[in-house]
């Protein structure tokens, strides 16, 4: 991550909508695996709602519902996140690093390898995991579809593996943590691995329609417009939500429940000054821009930063240096 650029806080009550990237606070036991060999370094994070952490002490920096849950991982080089499946939608926007995501029971159904600036929406009931397979610490932020997201399915050798590393899942989805001296409190069912008839509705995609959910960064550049004026650039990754209505055909074609853009800009660049009636998120991938509203209230935002909008106030976003920004809208 580059060195982060100071910049002042918002006026309040907006300071409570906004999270620094400097100011995000990780999570090191939030799952199951989280002490298993290979996936013990990882740090978990908890930006707008609770995400589907399983560690109760996670800590979740806006709990507004926004219809929506970001969050976010930290991993070193060959730090591995094990294979897991969700009951919605999870998009990966790759903000640093070089990620391997792999799927299938054992891992070995098929992968594909995504840079910065790339994205991918992996549908729900498929196992799936990650790798950083490159040389510097990585950083994805993760958008979950709806409020609550339900919780994480493993598969069966994850939760064989972690009871050797002290950690227990509960029935409940509560994770006990015995090295930090839990425990498992009476009545409670500690969860078992699944058996095979209560993973057989889990299915393996093809190595192609894993692929047409994934979104290059490079073909996001090349939507920029000339070089030689301030510009900005609006590409739709993913078309439900408001976007849906007001914008052409997506990039990932398969419902979402939420929306996600992806705008472009040159130093300089401008928005169009206007009101949205849904959610919107800003994730800056890189650059230094200025939220702005139609009273002249600023919020300024740089690289790894997210800030949520408020509703039904006109607004734009400038670029003071050249900039991308990922915006994820509600429905």
């Amino acid at each position: 991550m580059p060195a982060q650029v100071i910049l002042p806080s918002p006026p309040s009550p907006l300071k409570n909508r906004l999270v620094r990237y400097s100011e995000l606070r990780p999570c090191v036991n939030a799952f199951i695996d989280a002490r298993s060999p290979g996936s013990d370094k990882k740090e978990n994070f908890t930006i707008i709602g609770p995400g589907v952490a399983e560690n109760p002490r996670q800590y979740v920096h806006i709990r507004e519902p926004h219809g929506f849950n970001i969050g976010a991982a930290r991993q070193p080089p060959g730090c591995t996140n094990s294979l897991h499946s969700h009951d919605s939608e999870e998009v990966f926007i790759v903000h640093q690093g070089t990620w391997r995501f792999f799927w299938g029971e054992h891992g070995d159904a098929g992968e594909v390898v995504l840079h910065s600036g790339d994205t991918i929406s992996i549908p729900i009931h498929i196992f799936r995991g990650f790798e950083n397979i490159g040389t510097d610490v990585g950083f994805m932020f993760a958008v979950l579809g709806g409020d609550d997201p339900g919780r994480v399915h493993w598969a069966p050798h994850v939760i064989e593996k972690a009871r050797d590393f002290g950690l227990i899942l509960l029935e409940d989805g509560t994770l006990i943590d015995t090295i930090e001296g839990e425990m498992v409190p009476d009545g409670a069912t500690v969860m078992a691995p699944s058996s095979r008839a209560e993973i057989a509705y889990i299915r393996e995609p093809t190595i192609s329609e894993m692929v047409s959910n994934v979104v290059r960064h490079d073909s996001l550049r090349t939507a920029a417009a000339s070089d030689r004026l301030p510009r900005t650039s609006n590409t739709v990754l993913i078309g439900d939500g408001e976007v849906k209505a007001e914008n052409s055909a997506a990039l990932i074609s398969m419902p979402h429940g939420f929306g996600l853009h992806h705008h472009s800009m040159h130093a300089g660049a401008k928005t169009a000054m206007r009101v949205r009636d849904c959610v919107e998120v800003l994730i800056v991938h890189r650059g230094h821009v200025i939220w702005r509203d139609d009273t002249g209230t600023t919020v300024e935002l740089g690289a790894g930063d997210t800030f949520t909008v408020p509703r039904n106030r006109a607004r734009q976003i400038e670029a003071i240096t050249d900039a991308e920004v990922f915006v994820v809208l509600g429905t």
